[in-house]
């Protein structure tokens, strides 16, 4: 909103000149970024499970699901690096992560890499309950 505000007053002041455009451009970026990270939801279905963090949608089908545990084994930087969607490598394996800070999160092992991606990990407010219900539905 700040900046916002900075574009609007940069306008006033000095009209379309490149910091003005910066301005309005950051308020922008971080517009979307509150509107589409406001919620992750989490779908569960008989064959898939599905993440949908605003206009972004991941979709696991259980027949790649290797494995899934509560995620707890991650350094702090990675761990509290910032709510949204990130992707960073751990133990080896490149990792897709649907983040929120404040919850714990789950982390699902692929049999076969989507792309680059061999893992993916997401906050929920139930953790050992989500991992349950994959477990009988997926691990059978």
């Amino acid at each position: 909103m700040f900046i916002f505000f900075l574009f609007v007053w940069r306008v006033g002041v000095a009209g379309s000149q490149a910091l003005t455009i910066v301005f309005l451009s950051l308020s922008v970026v971080f517009l979307f970024y509150v509107l589409n990270y406001r919620r992750l939801k989490i779908h569960i279905t008989s064959d898939t499970l599905t993440l949908r963090f605003g206009i972004f949608t991941w979709t696991v089908p259980y027949s790649n699901i290797a494995d899934i545990a509560l995620d707890d084994d991650l350094p702090v930087l990675m761990k509290y690096g910032g709510a949204g969607i990130h992707f960073f490598t751990f133990n080896r394996r490149y990792r897709a992560s649907f983040n929120f800070l404040e919850f714990s999160r789950v982390v699902v092992v692929f049999r076969k890499p989507k792309g680059l991606v061999q893992e993916l990990s997401f906050s929920t407010r139930r953790p050992d309950e989500i991992i349950q219900i994959i477990q009988n539905l997926a691990l059978e």
